[in-house]
């Protein structure tokens, strides 16, 4: 890797119906369709039965129909504030058009500062294969929403903190970072039903049987999807090959609006609107599921089957003749009107928590309807859709990942050079790859080392007395590790224990706790659960990428190395593998850090009057250090750093953790931020260190120093 020094850490991330059913399995409800009849009725479309967010499904249908009016929402007197100013500069605008300022007026001021100069010019540069602008791209689209009206910024309220995903230092985002944050505030909200479901049941209380439904409810109520508005053909920041590990993730996008049915269109609401060339409904996207046994998919040419008549019981059966309206009807204006659908296709997948997953393989035109008696003596329309050319292959004949295979052995590893760069020390061998070099070479010059060395001139707190529990962790409101969180679990038990989000730092039992080693608030300390590779890139050194898929909030590993003071450094500028520990400057917001907001419970062993600006103490990984040294730095991560305390409460001390902050697919590399404020960086010289960055996301600040 270039560089691993995180000087100056940023620790701000923690982070509906109708067309082809999709029956999502979850742990929380095995069955979420109604068991025991044989529920009939419009196979495509979702039922009352189904029982699940049926006032989302209501408004959602209303909204199509256009029979009625949308209710008023109601809005704090900032938002209501923030919305006149907006509509009287819009009024201004229509007025004057030629007027129109280059700064889109959607920007609101944020309330959570980033550092001091991490503004720059928002990188043309797209991840991944190319795609032609004109076709299956989301830079097809204007990405202008308060331009075309089609789509809302999320404007997320908070403990009365207005978040808003559109925008970073006064600077529009990228498309692909706002499905990004959004994709995190979904999985938030998610979890904290997860969470308040698993509290239900020790309570005695019904526990949520679909919590991502529930979650989809919160950002509708607080007005977070990204794209409310439907609109057909491709979607800024979902290009081909997009995966969503959830139909509830698609909704929260506005990708696909219905989280059961697989025909997404547009109603007759749109004629008013500027659509009023069209004739509707028009459909816009369709999931293909395997749901219907007469669906025929050949990737590039498909056979799908129309709306209605399914007994929705997951056995594919048709049970009555299908109707030519809604999804039926949408598709077959859409082959009228020469009008692109999106296609997204369902896979089976163990490490999605409804048990598939769902990639977008792009826009497709319907060429040709007709009906005929289906397998079981029904009438049903079928549609065939054919692929539109100039866009990326598609990846998801076997649910194949973009960036390659995942090897299931060491002997199908391509370049392998060293098989376990840690000696044994881990629980999972971490091998390491180099396709770059030739003659290739392994990493050297360090000593893998699976713990904390701790310098002579560091003198650790003594061991904190811990809660009183017996076995593992279970009553919050008695637990005195809990009470430290805010009287609250910072984990869910989902997937081996997941980090619902970022806090100023997360209190853990540690060892003069009562409970054992499976308790919940343990998590970060089981060490590494996913299999990693440390792999050599053209640009940027090593790095790392894991084969397994990893949910959002799920522990990585911990920065380990010598954990000394910052004052004691030698020959700094040479050594780019230091950490500063910045848990308290984090916390009171110093040097443009970004605050989190969250209930913690610092002891009063703290010395809240330090107002040191600069860490006192760091982690040297230069010579001794784990697989985190390798992970580098992005200007878009899909990791967060977050502080922990276990053994004692000196957050000056206090370990250093990297969590997914987002759903992370296998063979993805990972990275966090190193939260460098430019130009901060003094060489040996005296002059201003300068670095590019070749992290190649969207928003890339082209420098990382």
């Amino acid at each position: 890797m270039v560089v691993t020094s995180p000087r100056r850490m940023k620790k701000g991330d923690n982070t509906v119906v109708n067309g082809g059913d999709d029956q999502e399995v979850t742990t929380d409800n095995q069955s979420s369709m109604a068991s025991g009849g044989s529920s009939t009725g419009n196979g495509r479309e979702s039922k009352s039965r189904v029982g699940i967010e049926k006032e989302t499904v209501k408004a959602e249908s209303e909204r199509d129909s256009g029979d009625t009016q949308p209710v008023e929402r109601r809005f704090s007197a900032r938002i209501q504030k923030l919305k006149s100013e907006k509509a009287s500069f819009v009024n201004r605008l229509e007025e004057a058009p030629n007027s129109r300022p280059e700064q889109c007026w959607n920007k609101r001021p944020k309330v959570y500062q980033r550092r001091k100069g991490n503004s720059r010019e928002e990188s043309e540069e797209v991840v991944g294969e190319a795609v032609s602008p004109t076709v299956g791209s989301s830079e097809a689209v204007d990405d202008d929403s308060a331009e075309n009206g089609e789509s809302k910024n999320p404007e997320i309220v908070e403990n009365g903190i207005v978040n808003d995903v559109s925008t970073a230092n006064g600077v529009e985002k990228s498309a692909y970072a706002k499905v990004k944050e959004t994709l995190r505030i979904f999985n938030k909200f998610y979890l904290h039903f997860v969470q308040i479901g698993d509290l239900n049941e020790k309570d005695g209380k019904p526990a949520s049987k679909r919590p991502d439904l529930k979650a989809i409810s919160k950002m509708i109520e607080t007005n977070a999807i990204l794209y409310p508005e439907k609109r057909f053909g491709p979607i800024p920041g979902v290009d081909v090959g997009h995966q969503f590990f959830s139909r509830a993730e698609m909704v929260a996008v506005g990708f696909h609006s219905h989280w059961l049915n697989g025909i997404d269109y547009m109603g007759q609401s749109y004629s008013r609107r500027e659509y009023s060339g069209y004739t509707f409904p028009l459909a816009v996207a369709i999931v293909l599921s395997g749901q219907y046994e007469d669906d025929l998919d050949n990737s590039e040419d498909v056979v799908y089957t129309g709306q209605g008549g399914n007994n929705l019981l997951g056995n594919k059966r048709q049970v009555q003749d299908q109707v030519m309206e809604r999804g039926n009807l949408a598709l077959k204006n859409c082959m009228e009107q020469c009008v692109p659908v999106r296609v997204i296709r369902g896979h089976r997948s163990a490490n999605s928590y409804v048990g598939k997953v769902y990639t977008y393989d792009g826009l497709y035109k319907v060429v040709h309807y007709w009906a005929e008696k289906g397998v079981s003596g029904f009438t049903v329309f079928k549609y065939r859709l054919k692929r539109l050319e100039g866009q990326p292959t598609l990846t998801t004949n076997q649910v194949q990942y973009a960036r390659g295979r995942v090897p299931n052995s060491i002997s199908e590893i391509r370049g392998l050079v060293c098989e376990d760069i840690s000696g044994g020390q881990e629980d999972i061998p971490i091998p390491a790859t180099n396709l770059v070099d030739d003659p290739p070479f392994a990493p050297t010059g360090f000593t893998y080392r699976n713990s904390i060395n701790v310098s002579k001139s560091v003198k650790l707190p003594s061991t904190v007395v811990g809660c009183k529990c017996k076995g593992a962790c279970t009553d919050r409101r008695t637990c005195s590790c809990a009470m430290l969180n805010g009287s609250e679990f910072p984990y869910v038990h989902r997937d081996g224990g997941r980090l619902i989000e970022a806090k100023d730092v997360v209190f853990e039992c540690g060892p003069k706790c009562g409970c054992g080693p499976d308790c919940l608030i343990r998590t970060s300390q089981r060490g590494l659960k996913y299999r990693l590779e440390v792999f050599r890139t053209p640009k940027k050194g090593w790095a790392v990428r894991s084969w397994d898929y990893i949910p959002s909030g799920a522990p990585i590993c911990e920065y380990k190395g010598i954990l000394m003071r910052t004052d004691e450094l030698d020959n700094v500028s040479d050594n780019n593998y230091i950490f500063d520990i910045d848990c308290l400057q984090t916390m009171r917001g110093l040097d443009g850090r970004e605050r989190r907001f969250r209930d913690v419970s610092m002891p009063t062993s703290t010395d809240d009057q330090k107002s040191d600006s600069v860490p006192k103490y760091c982690i040297d990984a230069g010579s001794v250090g784990n697989v985190a040294r390798f992970i580098n730095h992005s200007c878009e991560p899909n990791l967060f750093v977050q502080c922990v305390l276990s053994s004692h409460h000196d957050a000056e001390l206090a370990r250093v953790m990297l969590f997914a902050a987002d759903n992370i697919p296998p063979l993805q590399e990972l990275t966090y931020d190193y939260g460098y404020a430019l130009d901060s960086v003094i060489g040996p010289d005296g002059k201003i260190k300068e670095m590019l960055c070749f992290c190649g996301a969207a928003d890339c600040r082209k420098r990382l120093l």
